[in-house]
This record gives structure tokens, C-alpha cells and sequence, in this order.
């Protein structure tokens, strides 16, 4: 992976030569040994990943969104009605997926860069009746991390159906399925699992696929997930071309989450966010995210005065690290740092000396190399 251009926007995430060697093989058929293979394997780890025993993982050509809209037609029927629990932007989607399709939502939203209290949430449960219940795990546009678990137990005692959106958290964060009652957890490839943009992901309890088998038709044919099920059973049904290279990577993805360790993983998680945002700070940034919501996986971070936006995140570039604006409201103030998937200590190193060179060299005195230790200290040995 070239210094010159470190990827660190909060999605796609850097690609590792491992992954890059897989997706640099020929195409094989979508019915092939290979494909088939790939494929199970795949979706026995991704089960693994948010544990979810007898869970069934659907994996499909698409993006985050195309899965944020499979999630909420398979299980929002005629007479149903759909809680949008929105700490950002990508909870505004939600909302306008449910518009688009015509489903009866409602919405409880947060202030940005904060999150709905559990105890907020189950009084909204108790004071209406709803079939099912969304949240965003981490919202990419505000770094807030939602409590998923404490959540779960509200939406349990409601007898509603809970789906997460995990685009920016799944491999990253603990989602624990069956432990905490989850029935759908959606996801895609580009975050924590550091294979390019392609695939959109979900894994569903069987109160979901049962929930999805009650309906008697969906407003979709290609997000109908019981046109994908049985090929997700027998990988050489047809049902659509599937993205042959990119479940290749995929699969080899899942296969170095479990050699570094599900925990291990998330815990590496955790360490990186901690010691980036050390590194930040001691630049003089300051985090939009309020402190008890901040996720392991981005940074949204706010600008010293008399710092301009694009020629900081320009300069930056330059020196050889891509970071994204910020999104809505944000925009110009903000800019959006990931630390999650595959990075490695250097590269956390790499990109704290870098904002410090960039800031230096826009007239803001700055000790580069004092963040740099600092950040490093937190990481440890």
C-alpha cells in the first residue's frame, strides 16, 4: 500500500496487499468450485462476526444503502410501523427510504453528535405501538456510537423487531446478535473489513426471515430476500450475477478477521481510536462527538479557529494522507477521520506526523513530533 495517498476517510478503508493479491485474480464463474466456496465460507465467518448461531447472512452486489433498503422492506408490511431511532445522517435516510416506499415511520432524533438515551427510547416504546425499530450503530456524519445492547433490551421488552445498521461498525464493534436480541444487522464491505465498495451485507435472525415469509409480497424484486436465500444455501443457484471478485476479497477479509481474533479485533478497535484522537488533541483539535458517544471507528473532528477546510484537507493530501469532509450541518467545519479495518500502528503514526506537518505548514505552530509520541505511548508496546 502506497504512502503517498493513505486513505483515512471513514470509508472505503485502505486495502491491504493480501486482499489486493485476491482481487487481482481472474474472474472465475459465479457457479464455479471457487465461487461456491468463497461464498459459504464467507457467510459460516460472518455469522461468527456478530454472533449469531443459526443466523442467515444474505451478501449481494450493492452498497450500504441497497441493504438499509432490503432491511426495511422485508420486515415493514401493510399496518406496520417503523421507529427511526436518527443520531445523524444516515438515520435521515432511513427516513427517506420509508418515504420513499410509502412504510408508516416515525422518527425520534438526536441532537448531532449525541445519541437517544436508552431510558428516552424505551418511553417512546411504551408510548406507542411500533413492529420494528432502526438505529445506526455509528453514524459516519457525527462519529456517534449508539448504545446497540442497551437498546436491544428496550426493543426485547417492546416484542418489536430490532434492526442495526452497522455499515460503520460491523468487524469493528461488538454486535452480539443473539445475545442481545438483534434480528437484523446490516452492514457492507468497504468499513471495518477493508475490501473495496461492492457488496451489501445482512444477517438475519429467524424472527426476521419469519417476519419477511408473513408478508405476502415486497415493494422489490432484486432486495426480495427470499429471491437471495436459497442462493446464499447453494451458491451454484442463480438467481443474479453475484460480484465474483469482490466475494473472493471478501471472503479473504473474514478469513484475517479471525486469524487476528474477534475480540482481538475489537479491542484493536478501541486502542486505535483512543490513541488517534490523543495524537489529534495534542495538535489542538477538538471532536464534535460528545465524549460518552465517541466510536472506535471514525473521528469527526473540529477545526482550531482560523483553520480553512480545504486547504487543510488539500495540504494534507499532499502530504500524503485523505481524510473527508463533513456532511450536512458539518460541512466546513468538521473533517471525518476513520481508523478502522485493516490500518496498522505505522499508519496511525504516519497520519498524526502528517496533520502536524500540514498544520505547520499553514502557519500553526504545532510539535508534530510530540502528538506522534504521545499517540504512541497510548498504543503501547
Amino acid at each position: 500500500m502506497s504512502r503517498e495517498k493513505l486513505l483515512m476517510i471513514p470509508g472505503p478503508t485502505p486495502v491491504v496487499p493480501r486482499i489486493l493479491e485476491v482481487l487481482s485474480r481472474p474472474t472465475v464463474s459465479h457457479v464455479s468450485r471457487e465461487t461456491i466456496g468463497d461464498t459459504l465460507e464467507a457467510c459460516e465467518i460472518l455469522k461468527k462476526i456478530v454472533f449469531c448461531r443459526e443466523g442467515e447472512p444474505v451478501i449481494i452486489a450493492g452498497a450500504g444503502t441497497l441493504a438499509m433498503e432490503m432491511a426495511l422492506l422485508n420486515l415493514v408490511g401493510p399496518g406496520d410501523r417503523l421507529l427511526v431511532v436518527s443520531q445523524g445522517y444516515f438515520g435521515h435516510r432511513m427516513s427517506e427510504i420509508c418515504s420513499s416506499f410509502g412504510l408508516e415511520y416515525e422518527v425520534m432524533e438526536s441532537e448531532w453528535g449525541k445519541v437517544i438515551s436508552p431510558d428516552e427510547l424505551k418511553a417512546k416504546l411504551e408510548s406507542g405501538s411500533f413492529s420494528a425499530v432502526v438505529c445506526t450503530h455509528v453514524d459516519t456524519a457525527t462519529g456517534a456510537a449508539a448504545p446497540v445492547e442497551a437498546y436491544a433490551a428496550a426493543v426485547r421488552d417492546s416484542g418489536a423487531l430490532f434492526v442495526v445498521d452497522g455499515v460503520c461498525a460491523t468487524g469493528g464493534i461488538p454486535e452480539r446478535m443473539d445475545d442481545w436480541t438483534i434480528d437484523v444487522v446490516l452492514t457492507a464491505a468497504q468499513k471495518c473489513f477493508g475490501t473495496p465498495p461492492g457488496l451489501s451485507i445482512l444477517v438475519l435472525s429467524k424472527r426476521a426471515i419469519n417476519k419477511r415469509k408473513s408478508l405476502p409480497s415486497v415493494a422489490a424484486y432484486y432486495s426480495d430476500l427470499l429471491r437471495w436465500l436459497p442462493v446464499m444455501h447453494d451458491p451454484s443457484r442463480y438467481f443474479s450475477t453475484p460480484a465474483v471478485n469482490e466475494m473472493r476479497a471478501f471472503a479473504e477479509s473474514l478469513r484475517m478477521i479471525m486469524e487476528e481474533g474477534i475480540e482481538a479485533r475489537f479491542s484493536r478497535h478501541e486502542l486505535f481510536g483512543r490513541a488517534m484522537r490523543a495524537g489529534l488533541k495534542a495538535l489542538g483539535f477538538e471532536f464534535f462527538t460528545a465524549p460518552e458517544a465517541l466510536a472506535p471507528t471514525l473521528s469527526v473532528v473540529v477545526y482550531p479557529k482560523g483553520v480553512e477546510d480545504k486547504a487543510f484537507r488539500g495540504r494534507l493530501e499532499e502530504n500524503g494522507v485523505v481524510v473527508a469532509g463533513g456532511l450536512g450541518t458539518t460541512s466546513g467545519k468538521v473533517f471525518c477521520m476513520g481508523h478502522m479495518g485493516n490500518i496498522s500502528r505505522d499508519d496511525l503514526l504516519f497520519v498524526v506526523g502528517a496533520v502536524g506537518k500540514t498544520l505547520s505548514e499553514l502557519g500553526v505552530e504545532v510539535s508534530a513530533d510530540a502528538a506522534v509520541r504521545l499517540a504512541e505511548e497510548k498504543l503501547g508496546n
